[in-house]
């Protein structure tokens, strides 16, 4: 059947379109011989179309957006030329001449844009990085055309236009179109700077400037003048930049995902950079407030001290060479640095020290008269500077560790004192921890002397004697001792030799004065004179002998006589009555009791 004699009442009749396609224009007009480049075919009557050719060869794809417009995708191209570009559909093969060009230049290939983000309203300056940029003829945000300039091959400086939403941004060019690469519209703040701290530094960069005013959240770029710095943001309301190379006066300028903020400007200077030699101190407590001193050059004209990025408490100009400064708060260690006109100075190292804290002394107490070492224990005690007890600074002392310190006590008076450290972290005092103790001073011994053999029991008396840690007779510890209090103690003599032995206590408080003590031979009795008398008694007998000087009892048959001691070697006895017999005699001194001797009473005679 001829389609043109359809009868109108035929049941599988179709509809005939009112006219065949026709091809207006494409755009892009050439591509790479790759294909793939999506093109824009603008014409009439495209409702319905079928197919898409560029020459001979159907599009892999294309999509019909309206009557007038269809979007398709280059098929590969046989080579360098011009195909004309036609649109089937039922009714008929577009025939206008509408051609489009295979060439050998490469698609540009987009890799990266900055920013990503920016402003419905548009206006953000983006930098578009990639391949191929040569002879560009269209950047697109999304399908809107944006103003552009070709920097190089290798980047495109383009400004947004309005938008909403993350679109992709294309780069056509004679080799077609690039892959896109995503930009997001959002509806941020722009960024508003306020100031900034220095305004000016030198022309070689490096000056480290600190931004402050609002917006600053998701910051993606700080330009002085048109060259990018590298920067931190602390926050939304402050930002830290390093100053790049430059000259003249520029406009510091925040981007953000919101847009570009407003400029402030800064002025690169030919004044000379400050130089840093000291600072003393070089550390001090994590809570601020050290003075420190800081020598070096081209200081007259500071604007700032800074100790790592916080500003200090406040600073003085002293002259060209030195500066006081007040450390703020902070720790670990830090660079101190201190900024004029002509830049940023080196920096010199600053540490926050944690305080130092005592717990412990060991031993606790001591003579007033100092000059005994004791361990001090706690925590951060490195880089102490001063030991005190009470008021006095210690004779000397040394750090061992971070937790220990070895102190020489100095002299002071008895009684507690408070132990005190001083660190670069600050002070710590361990309150009535150290005791002076006075001396022992001794004022008898009771008895005074006794046998070589020791074993007797002595009382000493004196004061400050509650401590006493020992009991020397010479240089011989007494076999034992008991405090009976601050005043009294009772000894057990240890054996010795025969003679005189200085008594001495130890204490915390030092070694009292001597006592002498006498060591005492056995008395020995060689004859008894006469050694017989009457049962009544009434007369005397002498003792002969040696040790007998100290004699303290005579013993006659057990009973104590009456006796008189003429030297060492002699004594007279009183002779006692009793019974007839053999008794007997004895003599007992602090040495002991010698041997004895026989003395006879004699009976009357009988009548």
């Amino acid at each position: 059947m001829n389609s043109s004699a359809q009868s109108p009442t035929d049941p599988d009749a179709q509809p005939l379109a009112a006219a065949t396609p026709a091809v207006i224009s494409v755009s892009p007009t050439s591509g790479s011989t790759a294909g793939g480049t999506p093109v824009t075919v603008t014409g009439t009557a495209f409702t319905g179309a079928t197919a898409v050719r560029f020459g001979a060869t159907p599009a892999p794809s294309f999509t019909v957006s309206s009557d007038t417009q269809l979007t398709a995708t280059t098929p590969p191209g046989t080579g360098t030329g011009t195909v004309q570009v036609t649109v089937t559909t039922p009714i008929g093969i577009s025939n206008q001449f509408v051609t489009y060009t295979y060439v050998t230049t490469p698609a540009p290939v987009l890799s990266s844009v900055s920013p990503t983000s920016g402003p419905a309203a548009g206006g953000t300056t983006v930098t578009l990085t990639g391949t191929g940029f040569t002879g560009a003829t269209a950047v697109q945000f999304g399908t809107t055309s944006a103003s552009f300039i070709v920097n190089s091959a290798t980047q495109i400086t383009a400004t947004a236009p309005a938008g909403s939403g993350t679109v992709q941004v294309t780069v056509t060019g004679p080799g077609g179109t690039s892959n896109g690469q995503p930009f997001t519209y959002t509806t941020a703040p722009v960024p508003a700077l306020t100031s900034l701290t220095p305004t000016s530094g030198p022309t070689a960069g490096g000056t480290t400037v600190t931004l402050t005013g609002t917006g600053f959240t998701g910051a993606t770029a700080v330009r002085f003048g048109t060259t990018s710095a590298s920067f931190t943001v602390n926050s939304a309301t402050q930002i830290t930049a390093t100053a790049p190379a430059g000259s003249g006066t520029v406009q510091v300028t925040v981007t953000g995902p919101g847009g570009t903020s407003n400029g402030q400007p800064f002025t690169y200077t030919t004044a000379p950079v400050p130089a840093l030699t000291s600072l003393t101190p070089t550390s001090g407590p994590t809570t601020g407030g050290t003075t420190v001193t800081l020598t070096g050059t081209g200081l007259a004209t500071v604007g700032a001290v800074r100790f790592g990025a916080t500003p200090a408490a406040s600073f003085t100009v002293v002259s060209d060479t030195h500066i006081t400064a007040v450390a703020p708060a902070g720790t670990g260690t830090v660079q101190v640095t201190v900024t004029t006109p002509g830049g940023t100075s080196n920096g010199i190292s600053y540490t926050y020290s944690a305080a130092p804290t005592l717990s412990g002394v060991t031993p606790n107490q001591g003579p007033t008269s100092g000059g005994n070492t004791v361990t001090l224990t706690g925590t951060n005690l490195t880089g102490t500077t001063a030991v005190t007890f009470g008021a006095t600074p210690a004779t000397s002392f040394t750090v061992l560790s971070p937790t220990q310190i070895t102190a020489v006590v100095p002299a002071g008076s008895a009684g507690p004192v408070t132990i005190t450290v001083t660190a670069p972290g600050g002070t710590s005092a361990l309150p009535s921890a150290y005791f002076y103790v006075s001396p022992p001073v001794l004022t008898g011994v009771a008895p005074p002397s006794g046998p070589l053999s020791g074993g007797n029991t002595v009382t000493l008396t004196g004061v400050h004697l509650i401590e006493a840690t020992a009991v020397r007779f010479g240089t011989t510890a007494a076999s034992g001792f008991t405090v009976v209090s601050d005043t009294q103690i009772t000894a057990v003599v240890p054996v010795g030799a025969a003679g005189l032995a200085d008594v001495t206590v130890n204490t915390a408080g030092g070694t009292s004065n001597p006592v002498s003590y006498t060591y005492l031979p056995a008395p020995v009795v060689t004859t008894l004179i006469p050694s017989q008398g009457p049962v009544s008694g009434g007369i005397t007998f002498t003792l002969t002998g040696t040790n007998l000087a100290q004699t303290t009892t005579v013993l006659v048959g057990g009973t104590p006589a009456g006796f008189t001691v003429v030297s060492d070697s002699h004594i007279v006895v009183d002779a006692l009555p009793g019974a007839p017999g053999t008794v007997n005699v004895t003599v007992t001194t602090p040495g002991g009791t010698s041997a004895p001797k026989t003395y006879t009473r004699v009976g009357s005679p009988g009548i």
